[in-house]
C-alpha cells in the first residue's frame, strides 16, 4: 500500500516525507518557531525580574545597614555642656542658717513650794523688771516661819540666863567662892548660848527671805513667751525633780544669732564684722548685725567654729526663735578661679574635671580644690580661665572620648552662674 503511495507521488510528482526531510535537514514545524521565541521571551522576563528583585534586595539591606550604622554612630556620640571658670571676686558671702534669740532669755522657776494664788502677765505681755508675774500660796513655809521665831525667842531667853550665870561666876571666882573650872564652864555656855541665837536668827532671815519669794517677779525687762501655770497648780520649788518653769522671759529689744562657720573660713571671720540677714517670711527686708564674738576655737566634733551677731530690733519687726539666713562677707583671692560644684569628678586618681579641647577631646585633669562656697569651689591649680569645662560629667568620660558640645541654655547658663 505504501509503494503504491509513494509511486503515486512519484508519477505526480510529489515528493515523500523522506526526501523532503532529506532533501532540507534545517526546515522546522512551521509553528515551532513562535513557541520558542516566546519561551524565550518569558525566559528573559523572568531573569530581568530575578535581577531587579536581587537588586531591590541588595538595595534594600545596603540601605538598612547605613541607617544601622549612622544609628549606631549617633548614639555612640557623647553631647556635653560646658562651662568656663571665673576669677575668685575680692570679696564674697558665706550664707548660714541661723535661729534668733533673744538678748537674754531665761525660764522663771519658783524659789518656794506651794499652790498658786493668781497670776498677773500672760504670753505678750511686755514687763519691767521687778513687776509680779504671778504670787504662791505657801502655807509650809508660813509655818517653818513661826517656828523658827520661836525658836529664835528661846534661843534668846536662854542666853539671857547664860549670860547672868557667867557674871555671877566671874563674881564668885574673884571671892574664890568657886573653882576656874566652873567659871569656865559658865562662859562656855554663854558663848554657845550667843552661838544658838545667832543661829536662830540667821534661820528667821532665811525664811523671811523664802516667804518674799511667794511672789514671782520679772528679773529683766523683757517680754512674756510661755506661761505654764494655772490658779491652783502645786509648784515645786527649783528646777530640780519634777519642777518646771512657770513663765519664761525674753528680752528681744536687741537679738543675737549663733551661726557655725566652717574651718575653712574660720580664720577669715572677726569681731566686728557686718552681716547681713534675711527671713524669708519678710522678703526684700535685708537687716544688719555685727559679729560680736567668735569662739575662738574649732569644735573638733563638727569642725565648726561658734559666732555669735548681735542685732538690734528696735520696732520688733524680728521675732525670737525664727529661722533666719545670715550672709557673712568672706575676702578672697583674686588669683583663684571658681567653678560650678557639679564638674568635678571623683576618681581614684584624685578630684579630676574634664576638659573639652579645640578637636572635641576630652582631658581629664587633676585640680586642687579651696574653699567650698556651696554651689561653687574655689580651684587652687589645675585650670585657667580659657578651659571649657564639662558640666555634669559621666562617671564613664574617660580621657581622649570624643565629644559633641552643645550650646548652654540660659536657664543653664543661669544655674552655673548661680
Amino acid at each position: 500500500m505504501s509503494e503504491q503511495s509513494e509511486k503515486r507521488h512519484a508519477d505526480l510528482g510529489i515528493h515523500g516525507k523522506h526526501e523532503d526531510d532529506a532533501l532540507h535537514p534545517h526546515k522546522t514545524h512551521p509553528h515551532r518557531g513562535p513557541i520558542l521565541q516566546r519561551a524565550r521571551l518569558i525566559s528573559l522576563g523572568v531573569l530581568i525580574c530575578l535581577g531587579l528583585g536581587g537588586v531591590a534586595t541588595f538595595a534594600l539591606r545596603a540601605s538598612h545597614a547605613h541607617a544601622l550604622t549612622q544609628a549606631v554612630e549617633e548614639h555612640g556620640k557623647l553631647y556635653v555642656t560646658v562651662v568656663t571658670a571665673k576669677p575668685a571676686t575680692g570679696t564674697g558671702s558665706l550664707t548660714l542658717p541661723g535661729t534668733l534669740q533673744g538678748m537674754i532669755e531665761a525660764p522663771i522657776y519658783a524659789r518656794s513650794s506651794g499652790y498658786v494664788v493668781r497670776w498677773h502677765k500672760d504670753i505678750g505681755a511686755r514687763v519691767a523688771k521687778g513687776d509680779v508675774l504671778a504670787e504662791i500660796d505657801t502655807p509650809d513655809i508660813d509655818q517653818q516661819l513661826a517656828q523658827a521665831i520661836a525658836a529664835r525667842e528661846q534661843a534668846a531667853s536662854s542666853l539671857d540666863l547664860a549670860k547672868t550665870s557667867a557674871e555671877r561666876w566671874e563674881a564668885l571666882r574673884k571671892k574664890d567662892a568657886v573653882t576656874q573650872q566652873e567659871l569656865n564652864e559658865r562662859n562656855s555656855a554663854f558663848s554657845q548660848a550667843k552661838a544658838n541665837l545667832a543661829a536662830a536668827d540667821a534661820n528667821v532671815v532665811r525664811l523671811q527671805k523664802q516667804t518674799e519669794f511667794k511672789r514671782i517677779v520679772a528679773p529683766f525687762s523683757g517680754v512674756v513667751t510661755h506661761r505654764n501655770v494655772e490658779v491652783g497648780d502645786l509648784i515645786d520649788a527649783g528646777n530640780g525633780g519634777a519642777a518646771k518653769a512657770l513663765f519664761s522671759l525674753a528680752q528681744v529689744d536687741t537679738l543675737r544669732v549663733y551661726v557655725y562657720v566652717p574651718q575653712a573660713y574660720a580664720q577669715r571671720m572677726k569681731a566686728g564684722d557686718t552681716v547681713s540677714i534675711s527671713q524669708k517670711e519678710l522678703p526684700g527686708q535685708i537687716f544688719h548685725g555685727t559679729v560680736a564674738r567668735t569662739a575662738g576655737a574649732i569644735d573638733v566634733a563638727t569642725r565648726t567654729m561658734q559666732l555669735e551677731i548681735n542685732l538690734q530690733n528696735k520696732d520688733n519687726t524680728l521675732l525670737a526663735g525664727a529661722y533666719v539666713e545670715v550672709a557673712l562677707p568672706v575676702s578672697g583671692s583674686t588669683e583663684l578661679l571658681t567653678v560650678p560644684s557639679n564638674v568635678i569628678l571623683f576618681r581614684p586618681e584624685g578630684t579630676r574635671v574634664a576638659v573639652v579641647n579645640a578637636n572635641g577631646q576630652v582631658q581629664l585633669r587633676t585640680v586642687t580644690i579651696g574653699h567650698d562656697l556651696g554651689n561653687k569651689l574655689e580651684i587652687l591649680d589645675g585650670i585657667t580661665v580659657s578651659d571649657k569645662l564639662v558640666l555634669n560629667p559621666a562617671d564613664s568620660l574617660a580621657d581622649k572620648d570624643v565629644v559633641i558640645v552643645v550650646p548652654s541654655q540660659p536657664e543653664e547658663q543661669k544655674k552655673a552662674a548661680a
